[in-house]
This record gives C-alpha cells, structure tokens and sequence, in this order.
C-alpha cells in the first residue's frame, strides 16, 4: 500500500502553492484612474456605440490593474477618458442640434 505523507510534509506542500500565496495578490502602487464614473455618467448621453467604448475601456483598465498591468491599466484609463469626453461633447451636440431644429421649425 502506498504511505501517505505525514501531516507538516503536506502543510509545507499547501503553503509553497501558487493558490495560497496572498501576500502578492494585489499589485503594488497607486491605483491609476480608470474613470469608471465618468464613463458611467457618458452612457446618459445619446452617442451610444461611442459611450459604451469608453465604458469598455474604464473597464478593461480596472482588469488590467488587477491583473498587475500597471502601465497597460494608465494607458487604457487615459483612453476611456478620452473616449468618455468625446461621447459626452457628441452627446452634447446632439442635444444643441435637436434642440434647434424643434424650436426653430414652424409648425403648420
């Protein structure tokens, strides 16, 4: 029959695994802006496939610095941002556009 390990033999095998090593588990330094709310608060604006980029992208920014892709997480935030502003500057010229063209029309 075969013997089975005594019980330190297996703690030390548990402790050295990769699942119980939480000491590394979250990444070191400060945490770049993923402008989550921002985005959130673009969807509100009537330029859809654009405002659900940069929802996107906020989104795969907080993935990536959980991940440990502090660089990536920067690049990708700065991109929502970006993306974020154009939605809300379209969104807002939508508005402007309908709004003229409803109170400068003559209705019949």
């Amino acid at each position: 029959m075969s013997q089975t390990p005594s019980n330190p033999e297996i703690k030390r095998a548990l402790d050295a695994s990769p699942e119980t090593d939480i000491e590394n588990e979250s990444p070191q330094g400060p945490v770049p802006s993923n402008y989550l709310i921002l985005s959130i608060f673009a969807c509100f604006c009537p330029a859809y496939p654009i405002n659900i980029v940069a929802f996107v992208f906020s989104i795969m920014a907080l993935n990536s610095y959980n991940d440990g892709d502090i660089d990536g997480s920067r690049r990708l935030g700065r991109n929502a941002l970006y993306v974020a502003i154009a939605s809300i500057i379209i969104g807002l010229l939508v508005i402007a556009t309908y709004c003229v063209v409803h109170f400068t029309t003559e209705t019949i």
